[in-house]
């Protein structure tokens, strides 16, 4: 309960609010229990948009891929940090293709399938995002 006292053209009131429930409010005023209706605005939040224009990158072209080959792609966005591997390279299921860092940490990009490295997309130290071709394998 919270407690007030007011002047209204001079007299003294003591006014003590007993609930506030939605917009309505039990109030005790000099003893006497009145129930009164609150309006208030509603406040609409301003939750900011974030709006970003399409990145333009070399690789736009490198979605145009055969059908032959076998694609491996990002995983998640992040910088090629290091590659194990080079065009015409022999792998196996399993072996480490290249290591990428994303959120501060280094993940191995290993191969789903033998193959032989057809294409290389990507550099080290170029950023990805999630889903870029990296590597063709035939």
């Amino acid at each position: 309960m919270k407690k007030f006292k007011f002047k209204i053209r001079g007299n003294a009131y003591d006014a003590t609010i007993k609930s506030f429930e939605n917009s309505i409010v039990e109030i005790d005023i000099n003893g006497t229990n009145y129930k009164v209706h609150v309006e208030r605005e509603e406040k609409k939040s301003k939750t900011p948009r974030l709006v970003r224009a399409k990145v333009k990158t070399s690789r736009e072209d490198a979605k145009i891929v055969s059908k032959i080959g076998k694609l491996v792609k990002a995983p998640l966005p992040g910088t090629i940090f290091k590659m194990n591997v080079s065009i015409g390279d022999s792998i196996k299921m399993g072996d480490t293709l290249l290591i990428m860092e994303a959120m501060k940490m280094e993940n191995n990009i290993q191969a789903e399938a033998d193959g032989v490295v057809k294409t290389i997309m990507v550099k080290e130290g170029d950023a990805v995002l999630q889903d870029d071709i990296l590597l063709e394998l035939d």
